[in-house]
């Protein structure tokens, strides 16, 4: 009985500290710029106009139809 609730204990710690380390590194930890998601800045290599362009051609579809 001893061995299942020592067993239970070190699974919740490791979740716990899994879970922790994910909020930690999301909101302290500064290596990627402004990305919670800690992908290496692949979000600021969006192209903003290009994006409007293509929503902006799809409303237009849509409108016509």
């Amino acid at each position: 009985m001893i061995l299942q609730y020592t067993i239970i204990a070190l699974l919740f710690l490791a979740a716990t500290f899994y879970v922790g380390r994910i909020f930690w590194r999301a909101f302290f930890v500064k290596t990627a710029t402004g990305c919670a998601k800690g992908c290496g800045g692949a979000c600021g290599t969006i192209d903003v106009d290009r994006l409007q362009k293509t929503i902006e051609k799809a409303a237009a579809q849509t409108a016509a139809h």
